[in-house]
């Protein structure tokens, strides 16, 4: 814990110590009631945010919704409150067979189109998850408000399997004199389960693979896309490269801003690399929530040793208390001295938006450079293809004209990682890209989004077809339709027979 916490205790672990309690509130439940306090949260009453009540039309509300509403058919009978919310904190919709229940939480404005974050009522269950992105239970005294301490709360984020991003939470209430045991583990259940619904409702969306908060020394040839293979990038990425580098060359702290897995600690890397040639580069990319204390401790001491650089990923996935501390240890190494002999920041970083940057590393950042998504960067695609085949087999591959239109078709919703996994994948399989060896999705008639039993026809021709000698005629056999009903569907979807 440092000094800043030590100093400044929270006036809510002021008022339990008065009260004689002997529980020492956890790192973060001190940091959220620090929190409280700054946003001027009042610790009688929560103060009602009014921010309208409407489903939002996100395949996040529709899952949660149909996840929340079978639970509550399950325990209509049991003193609980089932509840979704957006990222913001705002409560979409509320479940309980709890009538007395449900009247207790209207008075304290837990109910659908009021905001419920940290911002708005203080410590809570659902506000400590959205801000740390993690797992909590609240129990009575450990609320903010006074007016909250008859119940206890356990809330779990529910994050988008593909990109990433914090969709919201379900947060499950009860009264604080009720057994809290299982709370937590069914709001985690009921999570698991909202996410795993979104991956399979996610049509042509690929899972995002869960970050593992890597920390490693960033090589100059081997992890730099535009190094080897790639001789130019296109003028987007040059002029982001340019201004990146403009701005590392005068000390500045630069965070690089951009959809996930577009090229952003890629760009940073080599704007460090032509700014500062001898330079120490470390990558720090944000784990798992119980995983941040440790990983923390891996780098934030490089922060201090000459000639070194830290990127720092995915910042705006640290949770609240986590962001605060990396803001400490931050101006502390600032304070020590210069970090590299030759004028380079400490640290660069990485997030969705400028906006999205945690508010305790706003004001560090002095630089924000766009990066565009791969879609707006078609001249990169092939380019980046053919480096990835390269990759793979440390060789050229080739490529058909029909391939490279389909990659040229594609929208990219994962980016350069998703072109990078596709082109890995294709080039295991084959010596010359073919569009038979992409996925499925890559086969879309004429570019446009088909509907979900399209998806699933075509998907289920591509499966059958791909099997190592089949014929036509034995595919159709298999799908239960002729050989001309298989032709014509083939022309429709634009799937590439066998040869």
């Amino acid at each position: 814990m440092t000094a800043d916490h030590e100093v400044a205790m929270p006036r809510r672990a002021a008022d339990l110590a008065r009260a004689g309690s002997a529980a020492m509130p956890s790192r973060r439940l001190l940091a959220s009631w620090r929190r409280s306090e700054e946003y001027g949260v009042s610790a009688e009453a929560v103060d009602p945010v009014w921010a309208g009540s409407s489903a939002p039309d996100s395949l996040f509300f529709q899952c949660g919704h149909e996840v929340l509403s079978s639970l509550h058919r399950t325990l209509a009978d049991e003193p609980l409150s089932l509840m979704l919310t957006d990222a913001e904190g705002l409560v979409l919709n509320r479940f309980s067979g709890d009538t007395s229940l449900l009247r207790a939480l209207d008075r304290v404005h837990l109910a659908p189109g009021f905001a419920f974050s940290e911002r708005e009522a203080g410590t809570n269950g659902l506000g400590l998850a959205l801000a740390d992105r993690a797992p909590s239970l609240v129990r009575a005294e450990e609320h903010y408000s006074a007016s909250l301490g008859v119940y206890t709360c356990a809330a779990v984020p529910v994050i988008d399997p593909v990109d990433g991003r914090l969709e919201g939470c379900i947060n499950i209430t009860t009264w604080s004199h009720s057994s809290a045991g299982l709370l937590l583990a069914l709001a985690e259940s009921a999570a698991s389960t909202t996410t795993a619904l979104m991956v399979a409702r996610s049509t042509g969306r690929m899972p995002r693979p869960p970050s593992r908060g890597g920390v490693f020394r960033v090589q100059r040839i081997r992890l730099e896309p535009a190094a080897g293979t790639i001789r130019s990038m296109s003028a987007p990425w040059t002029r982001a490269l340019d201004a990146a580098t403009a701005a590392l060359l005068s000390g500045r702290v630069v965070a690089a801003v951009g959809e996930p897995g577009s090229g952003r600690a890629t760009l940073l890397g080599q704007a460090l690399r032509r700014a500062h040639p001898r330079i120490r580069v470390l990558s720090a990319d944000v784990p798992a929530s119980q995983d941040v204390e440790a990983w923390l401790s891996l780098w934030t001491p490089e922060l201090a040793k000459p000639d070194t650089v830290v990127v720092v990923e995915n910042v705006d996935r640290l949770p609240a208390w986590a962001a605060h501390e990396v803001r400490q240890r931050a101006m502390a190494a600032r304070a020590a001295g210069p970090q590299a002999s030759q004028g380079a920041p400490g640290w660069a970083l990485t997030a969705a938006d400028g906006d999205a940057l945690p508010p305790p590393l706003h004001p560090l950042v002095e630089t924000v450079i766009s990066v565009e998504p791969l879609r707006e960067r078609p001249d990169d695609v092939l380019a980046l293809a053919h480096w990835a085949a390269h990759q793979t087999r440390t060789r050229e591959v080739g490529f058909t004209p029909a391939a490279e239109r389909a990659l040229l078709a594609h929208d990219w919703p994962g980016n350069v990682d998703e072109l990078v996994r596709v082109i890995h994948d294709a080039a295991r399989r084959s010596e010359t890209i073919d569009v038979r060896d992409l996925p499925p999705a890559f086969s879309t008639p004429g570019g446009r989004t088909l509907s979900k039993l399209e998806a699933l026809e075509r998907d289920e021709i591509v499966r059958a077809l791909s099997r190592d000698g089949v014929s036509v005629a034995e595919a159709a056999a298999e799908l239960g339709v002729s050989r001309a009903t298989l032709y014509r569907k083939l022309r429709y979807y634009a799937v590439s027979r066998p040869r």
